[in-house]
């Protein structure tokens, strides 16, 4: 089969290439609204300040600090800003994207950014985007480049001694995604030799590190987990490994491909913030109670049926938070 026929979802080839494209952009401002001096881009690796928590004696990342709505410097220096500078995908079907149609962003995550604003500046739309690659989301963090990252990010040892993170507010996995008609049936001995695309800085590369069942990867390493989507479209790729969520988003956009084998791992994402960012992380907390509120019908509820049940069916709500002394 010709792949290069199979290109569809939003834009087809040429919307999936303005897509990489700007994937490929190391820090890019998507709305600018009275930004200012804090729109300019800025690049540049990261280097960690402090330690949250070693990861040979770390047991349970997922703890975060107990929800609180008072202030603090970090919220002080939103609050005089007057905009939220958030560090998020524009790429990812149904979690943060831009909508063709509208130009507007879009997703599961873009509405808790929302709630995040609401909370803190009393409007939802006080908020300058920045799109960042998977590979860039520390490094925004600890560049001061955002306040917070909200862009699928997965809680984890290694990850919470260059961030803070606030309590988790989804559950995913990792998962293969490959073209229907392949023999490859999941995350086992059937990738060997396979070419498998995965993003940098992501979970799923770190996964491939501990076992590749022989698939050929460290070539195939891109910035942006949608690129991913591409080469396997134009047969530069045999398979992906990235989250279940983002690869159950991407098999909604080309139905010639489809999740093979179940989630092999377990993972929780959480927003992220610089790691001295501690009255910042409680607030987030303190958002996160009231958007889980409600039962079934509690803003996390909403934003899950409105984005997420049609790829993503049978979640009956978001997990449950942890928090530590």
């Amino acid at each position: 089969m010709n792949r290069k026929g199979r290109l569809r979802g939003w834009g087809g080839v040429g919307g999936m290439a303005l897509a990489c494209a700007a994937a490929a952009s190391l820090l890019v401002p998507l709305s600018r609204h009275e930004a200012g001096a804090d729109a300019a881009r800025t690049g540049g690796p990261g280097v960690g300040r402090g330690v949250q928590a070693k990861a040979d004696t770390c047991t349970d990342p997922e703890a975060s600090l107990p929800a609180s709505d008072a202030g603090g410097p970090s919220i002080e220096k939103i609050k005089k800003a007057g905009k939220l500078v958030a560090g998020v995908d524009q790429n990812s079907f149904r979690w943060g994207y831009r909508n063709p149609a509208n130009g507007k962003l879009e997703g599961f995550d873009i509405e808790l950014v929302r709630a995040i604003a609401k909370d803190i500046l009393g409007d939802p739309d006080a908020v300058v985007y920045r799109a960042i690659p998977t590979s860039r989301r520390i490094p925004a963090l600890q560049n001061d480049q955002v306040d917070v990252v909200v862009r699928t990010m997965t809680i984890n040892c290694k990850r919470i001694g260059q961030v803070a993170f606030s309590s988790a507010y989804f559950q995913a996995g990792q998962q293969v995604l490959a073209p229907k008609e392949s023999a490859i049936t999941g995350y086992n001995a059937t990738l060997k030799g396979r070419k498998v695309c995965v993003a940098a800085g992501s979970t799923a590369f770190d996964a491939l590190e501990k076992e590749s069942y022989g698939a050929v990867y460290k070539d195939l390493t891109v910035p942006s987990q949608l690129d991913c989507l591409v080469r396997l479209q134009l047969g530069q790729a045999d398979a992906v490994v990235t989250d279940s969520a983002l690869a159950a988003s991407q098999a909604a956009q080309d139905p010639a491909v489809q999740l093979k084998g179940d989630p092999f791992t377990k993972e929780y994402y959480g927003v992220a913030t610089k790691l001295e960012n501690t009255d910042l992380v409680r607030r987030i907390n303190h958002v996160l109670v009231d958007y889980r509120s409600g039962g079934d019908n509690s803003p996390w509820m909403k934003a899950y049926r409105d984005w997420l049940a049609a790829d993503l069916p049978g979640i009956t709500g978001p997990p449950e938070p942890k928090y530590r002394s």
